[in-house]
């Protein structure tokens, strides 16, 4: 499916659009302006040649703390193509969990915006020998911090890639994981081509004329395929929104840019759909919407649809995998479903014993393709727990259907069992969101007295309020539509969920509030 050079160089994914005469086409869009194909290779160079002018060396690591901007790909792609290994991480964090990532990557420069320039601060206070390269504001006083704008300037010149081989390490990515602290992920050269002929090729067609909107932030590999990767691969165009992606902002971006392709979650699309007048708004530069991160339920599907007249592609991707490996098609849709295998992955569902079980029947969901991540840092037990031969363990509980579409049933660690009985959560959640009054739901097991029974957190819509009746009314509602033992003995109201940095609801910190 896909064939590399044995030195390989995924930087170079610039320099094919340049080969094709695509310099003065518009790379990036953003409420400041735009760049080309030919300005950006040349920034991408000039950060080059920078990180080297800072004795930055082959396969050492940078730390990347930037929203979306045209400074992310600079950077990215710059680090890449000297050889050096850049980190994206969230930009919102604390400053102790950036002192995280550079102790445990090692990483000896830290590149900020603004934004989030004083919690890195933060993180860099006491450490000796990181140098700190700020974008779009002055470096705090005594940091010995220097501006991107300035390097750039200084640095500006060609810079030939680093004479990689397509196994050789390219970046990492930290895991945003449901428990636990985050898992340095490492990819190599080779990741993301192999991503671009499979999804994105077999799925999304993408192509030339496409411009890609992703409010999904790049720094997450759902969000650098959407708005990087995928569209720097055939020379499309992309749109870059820097900040919180409200619904608002997210639908003046989608009037003003018109994208073709459209990213996001679950939780923003439900949030677009509750949005005063959202129904107004024009939506119809829009070919595809791509939804990942969380399983998408089918009520919101076909809110979507009524809605905008869109079809939602969803689909599961993972950062070990770094994007999508299983997705709903134009040609091969159910609603509420993660779809069939993308061409170029291969999927299989296993008993705890490792055996295979059969159609309707959940699993333990193993993923076999070339994406994968080549181990996790400094993690050599869970490496061998999670990687065994070419397959993946996902953590994710899965069954598939007679026609081969696949049914989260939730994680393998939430799954609750009742009665000696399995109870998907994702299954309660979907039939409780069919309720007129409830916008999201979330469900957990708790113990009381010793044994499991079922919690369903609520976020109600605007014109209900929390009561005794209700909560009556939605465990009567449960209890019509499923089996006798699938309904939420308890009900909280709540205003939000703990989510991680894509939104995905963590179902650990839930049943810690309960404990609390």
């Amino acid at each position: 499916m896909l064939s590399l050079p044995e030195r390989y160089n995924v930087s170079t994914i610039l320099d094919r659009n340049l080969e094709r005469g695509l310099a003065d086409k518009v790379a990036i869009h953003w409420d400041g302006g735009t760049l080309t194909y030919g300005a950006l290779f040349h920034r991408v160079c000039a950060f080059g040649r920078a990180l080297k002018a800072l004795g930055v060396r082959r396969e050492e690591r940078l730390l990347m703390v930037l929203d979306d901007t045209w400074a992310f790909p600079v950077v990215f792609l710059g680090a890449i193509r000297l050889g050096a290994v850049p980190i994206p991480v969230n930009p919102l964090l604390h400053p102790e969990e950036y002192l995280y990532f550079l102790e445990d990557s090692y990483a000896r420069v830290v590149v900020a915006d603004g934004g989030s320039l004083p919690r890195v601060a933060g993180a860099l206070s006491g450490l000796e020998g990181i140098k700190l390269v700020v974008c779009g504001a002055e470096p705090p006083e005594g940091t010995g911090g220097v501006r991107l704008e300035e390097l750039l300037e200084e640095h500006a010149g060609e810079l030939p890639p680093a004479d990689t081989h397509r196994d050789d390490m390219a970046f990492w990515l930290y895991s945003s994981g449901s428990t636990g602290k985050p898992k340095g992920v490492v990819h190599l050269q080779h990741d993301i081509p192999y991503t671009c002929e499979t999804y994105a090729k077999q799925v999304l067609k993408i192509h030339e004329g496409d411009i890609t909107f992703s409010a999904s932030k790049l720094f997450h590999a759902y969000g650098l395929g959407n708005n990087l990767s995928f569209p720097y691969w055939v020379g499309a165009g992309t749109v870059l929104l820097q900040g919180r992606p409200t619904p608002d902002r997210v639908l003046d971006t989608i009037e003003r840019f018109r994208p073709t392709l459209f990213f996001t979650v679950p939780t923003l699309y439900n949030a677009i759909l509750n949005h005063p007048g959202s129904k107004e708004r024009d939506l119809s530069s829009i070919r595809f919407c791509v939804s990942a991160a969380e399983p998408l339920p089918g009520e919101i599907w076909r809110r979507w649809k009524e809605t905008f007249g869109l079809v939602i592609l969803d689909g599961i991707g993972s950062t070990e995998m770094l994007h999508i490996y299983c997705s709903n098609t134009p040609e091969a849709l159910k609603p509420g479903s993660s779809g069939k295998p993308v061409p170029g992955y291969e999927l299989r569902l296993l008993s705890p014993e490792g055996t295979p079980v059969p159609p309707g029947e959940a699993g333990d969901l193993w993923v076999k393709g070339d994406s994968a991540l080549a181990f996790y840092w400094h993690q050599h037990e869970k490496t061998k727990r999670s990687l065994q031969g070419e397959w993946f363990y996902t953590g994710d509980r899965y069954r598939m259907d007679e026609e081969g579409f696949f049914w989260y049933e939730g994680r393998s660690d939430d799954m609750i069992k009742v009665k000696g009985l399995w109870v998907s959560p994702i299954e309660i959640e979907n039939t409780l969101m069919e309720h007129p009054a409830v916008r999201e739901a979330a469900v957990v097991g708790i113990q009381v007295e010793g044994l499991t029974r079922i919690k369903a957190f609520v976020i109600l819509h605007g014109e209900y309020a929390p009561s005794e009746a209700l909560t009556r009314e939605l465990q009567e509602w449960c209890k019509a539509r499923l089996r006798p033992y699938q309904y939420p003995e308890f009900v909280a109201y709540v205003e939000d969920f703990p989510r991680t940095a894509t939104g995905k609801v963590q179902r650990f910190r839930l049943r810690e509030l309960q404990e609390a």
